[in-house]
């Protein structure tokens, strides 16, 4: 069940990622939630190591440093997506 929870939150995380983010992301949804799962792993290693990953009641600081984790690995994959994708395009074209 924990599995299912990881792939659900990561979805969530790389959707709102993919919505701060201005312009268009085009990178593939199963690579945006594995993004999201990464922010979530990420952002729950921050909020620990500051010493806020448990308080009562909803976690917000976690909360925010899970989204500003998933922000910034979104947009650093699409940016390599999109130049891993640009040089395929241009080999097949001169080829």
């Amino acid at each position: 069940m924990g599995w299912l929870w990881a792939i659900i939150v990561g979805f969530v995380l790389g959707i709102i990622a993919k919505a701060v983010i201005p312009g268009k992301q085009h990178s593939p949804l199963w690579l945006t939630t594995i993004c999201g799962m990464l922010g979530a792993i990420v952002g729950n290693a921050v909020a620990r190591a500051l010493g806020v990953a448990a308080t009562r009641g909803i976690d917000w600081s976690r909360h925010i440093f899970q989204i500003v984790a998933a922000i910034i690995i979104v947009a650093a994959v699409d940016a390599l997506y999109m130049a891993t994708l640009g040089k395929r395009k241009a080999q097949r074209t001169s080829a």
